[in-house]
């Protein structure tokens, strides 16, 4: 296990130093200019602009800044923005812990909805449940985020007038009322991606189980006089959940990152909607450091999802 381990961090080192690479230079290439906002402005001289251009070292050539980036990076420096001129990792710290709420809630709530209903789906097969929960996956996955978005402020803001539409960044939780107020901005931008994650989910549930329901050792257990619902949890559903895992596995870095259409149809102040913000702005800083924490973090989790594998399945070796 350990050699396996190591061997997946050698593999990862050079992965991340190329994705990086990737990065940099196409941020570098794109077009736009992040001096742009300033040549707006008569009272900045052009000496001026070359001397901040300077300072930020956009004069050097691409891989002097790419290896000063690589160092401070690897030394906890993300750089500075741009456009606030605050240091990126500072920018990143203020948005994460909403990010984290919305995302991060949106995401377990979907996964505790799409396991159990994605059982209940496969077992109640070709009946009246199953196609209900079947025709409501199909919407939840097909909807895009956005125009559930916007149906959920149509109906619930507009017209009920039950829940706010515009997240406050600003409230504070400092007594019972003020939590209430925070649970309610929270409920549609939850709703909504929760919706689409647990539809997602769910279809992979639902026809895992089928594959698994009427294999041998189902057959095995069942003779051995076994109940039904540890057939299934211990069984059936243990088996199921392995390539589910991946899935998982893999879209949990985008709870760190932020749900980039969601948080600006609902203006919540997060990480996605700084990053769109950023590369509207030309801020590549920040669109470095946000884009490269998400690569590693898809690095991480990739070997989190291969050292479960072991958990649920015995057979699986770690050995060459």
């Amino acid at each position: 296990m350990s050699k396996y381990l190591i061997n997946r961090l050698l593999v990862a080192i050079p992965t991340l130093i190329a994705i990086s690479l990737v990065i940099f230079t196409i941020l570098a290439l794109a077009p736009g200019d992040p001096m742009g906002e300033f040549a707006l402005n008569p009272s900045i001289t052009a000496e001026v602009r070359e001397n901040i251009k300077r300072s930020l070292g956009l004069d050097q050539p691409i891989h002097i800044r790419y290896f000063k980036w690589v160092i401070a990076f690897v030394r906890g420096d993300m750089g500075y923005s741009f456009t606030s001129r605050s240091p990126v990792i500072d920018l990143i710290w203020q948005r994460l812990p909403t990010t984290l709420w919305v995302v991060g809630a949106a995401y377990l709530l979907g996964a505790l909805l799409a396991i159990p209903l994605g059982v209940i789906s496969a077992l109640k097969r070709n009946t009246v449940i199953d196609q209900v929960l079947t025709t409501l996956v199909f919407f939840g996955f097909s909807l895009p985020p956005f125009f559930t978005g916007l149906l959920f402020i149509i109906i619930f803001s507009i017209q009920l007038k039950w829940l706010p539409f515009i997240y406050n960044s600003t409230l504070q939780v400092k007594d019972w009322q003020s939590f209430i107020a925070q649970i309610q901005q929270s409920i549609m931008p939850i709703s909504v991606l929760a919706l689409w994650q647990a539809a997602m989910l769910m279809r992979f549930v639902r026809s895992e189980i089928l594959e698994n329901i009427h294999q041998d050792y189902v057959r095995t257990a069942y003779a051995k006089g076994l109940p039904k619902f540890v057939v299934i949890i211990r069984h059936i559903l243990r088996n199921a959940l392995i390539p589910v895992v991946t899935l998982i596995a893999l879209d949990i870095p985008s709870v760190f990152t932020g749900a980039l259409v969601t948080e600006k149809v609902f203006r919540v102040p997060g990480i996605g909607a700084l990053l769109i913000d950023s590369i509207y702005k030309n801020d590549t800083p920040v669109v470095m450091a946000i884009t490269f924490i998400y690569a590693i973090l898809i690095v991480i989790f990739n070997l989190v999802a291969d050292i479960l594998y072991g958990l649920l399945d015995p057979r699986v070796k770690y050995t060459r």
